[in-house]
């Protein structure tokens, strides 16, 4: 609080008291009183109301200063009614008791918000395990039944196995914690379990994949594979032609192991590039195929960030795209 903002508010009540004062000066004027004495009541006056409102001043400055100090300290500041400091003056300690009554408002719907948050998660999770029967189902009858027609249908339902399980992994984004185990995990068995899961959909789109992945590293293996398969499905569906060369690599640099998914497909735009790893987001490239989300890529992203894994894209239009995850190696792992 400034000084000026100060007088500004007690502007009503400073005018008053001038307006007293020459009233007063006037009166005693009138009624014979030496002016010299008036001129020494109305000093002693101006000396009272200014060492009053000075006073006042700086203890308004004081708890204003404290409020500015917890808002600044504090993450939690919907609890500023239960932290404000303690005030003799009334309207003071009105103000703290709405703004106590609001925060704890304000907290409840916040636990409203997420309790339906979790009960829409865990029904989420449990749609998608009871739709993996039938989904697992239809796969095993087109695998004991081959023939053109159930390779299509395998094809489809695959499909439609990854939006479920994209659906599975956004709703547990949040939480990445409770469903994760960090362990020592070859990327090469990674690796070659995602490409076995979309042999057909290479196979049909004419993708060769080159496989040099010699490295460990520690992290939980089912959400890589989850990303890979993201990456791995993107370099089928924005492919260049008929053919197309998809290198998945390693490279171990001094502080971090990198996994490296290549392609030469038909690359991404320079100004969306930075922009691919956004909720929604499908650029050119997916309005011209018509079937992007834009959840892919924002997932990869997501959960790379909370298991702790770098992860960026290189493109150029027309010449392919490069996605490199980078794993941080820690001391523990140097050694071994």
């Amino acid at each position: 609080m400034t000084f000026s903002a100060y007088i500004k508010n007690k502007l009503l009540p400073i005018i008053l008291h001038i307006f007293c004062m020459l009233v007063l000066f006037f009166f005693l004027h009138a009624t014979g009183y030496p002016d010299n004495y008036s001129v020494l009541v109305l000093s002693c006056w101006m000396l009272i109301t200014a060492a009053f409102f000075s006073a006042d001043y700086c203890g308004r400055r004081k708890y204003f200063s404290e409020i500015s100090k917890l808002l600044k300290e504090t993450d939690k500041r919907y609890l500023l009614g239960e932290l404000m400091p303690k005030s003799l003056k009334l309207e003071d300690r009105l103000y703290k008791e709405m703004i106590r009554l609001a925060g704890k408002s304000v907290i409840e719907r916040i636990r409203k918000a997420e309790q339906e948050k979790k009960e829409y998660r865990e029904f989420i999770e449990s749609w998608v395990h009871e739709i993996k029967a039938p989904i697992t189902g239809v796969s095993l009858i087109c695998e004991n039944n081959k023939s053109e027609l159930t390779k299509r249908i395998w094809l489809e339902n695959r499909k439609t196995e990854n939006y479920v399980d994209m659906a599975l992994y956004y709703a547990r984004a949040g939480e990445v914690y409770k469903d994760y185990m960090i362990r020592e995990t070859d990327l090469s068995e990674t690796v070659s379990s995602v490409l076995s899961g979309n042999k057909y959909e290479l196979i049909q789109s004419g993708v060769q994949v080159t496989v040099d992945c010699g490295h460990a590293v520690y992290t939980d293996g089912k959400w890589i594979a989850f990303i890979l398969n993201q990456l791995v499905l993107n370099s089928v569906k924005y492919k260049n032609g008929d053919k197309e060369q998809l290198c998945i690599r390693t490279e171990e640099q001094e502080r971090s192991v990198r996994l490296v998914v290549e392609d030469d497909g038909i690359g991404i735009k320079k100004e969306e590039l930075p922009r691919i790893f956004e909720k929604g987001f499908t650029g050119s490239n997916g309005r011209m195929t018509q079937r992007a989300t834009g959840m892919g890529l924002y997932l990869c992203k997501s959960l790379c960030k909370k298991l702790g894994i770098g992860i960026t894209a290189l493109s150029k239009e027309g010449e392919g795209t490069r996605i490199i995850l980078e794993f941080p190696v820690g001391d523990y792992y140097a050694r071994e």
